[in-house]
């Protein structure tokens, strides 16, 4: 049998409090959301000022990117370079701003932030997925 880490509250809130931080440091509005391992949501959080949908294609980046376990924008860039029939697949959205959160190597969860350019969405989900490594993986428990 294998044992694996897991996401805890306290691991999402700090990694919602380092995406926040970001973002507000860029003065971007944008939807944050975290997800386990599965892509189910732990939390969500928009940032005064960003569109409604921004929490509906933050979500879908997350669970894209815990589901594929990698960064979305993979599948963008898969789609831009014109493999087009990859927009049929069974993934939720092909849009960068998806980060796996990884600990020791594994998948534990995923961050997924929408609401300015993908690139900077991306940016500010990478500061929410990494910040458990800069703590230490002493906070993702099993």
């Amino acid at each position: 049998m294998h044992t694996k880490a897991v996401l805890s509250q306290s691991d999402v809130t700090r990694i919602l409090a380092a995406a926040r931080a970001e973002a507000q440091s860029h003065q971007w509005n944008v939807a944050i959301a975290v997800v386990d391992d599965g892509g189910h949501p732990l939390a969500l959080e928009r940032l005064d000022g960003c569109a409604p949908i921004g929490a509906y294609i933050a979500t879908e980046k997350a669970r894209t990117a815990a589901l594929g376990r990698r960064e979305t924008k993979f599948y963008e860039d898969m789609v831009n370079s014109g493999r087009n029939a990859f927009l049929s697949a069974p993934l939720l959205t092909s849009l960068e701003g998806g980060v796996p959160v990884l600990v020791d190597g594994q998948v534990v969860g995923a961050v997924g932030v929408s609401g300015v350019k993908s690139d900077q969405d991306a940016q500010v989900a990478r500061a929410g997925a990494e910040c458990l490594a800069r703590i230490g993986t002493e906070n993702a428990h099993e």
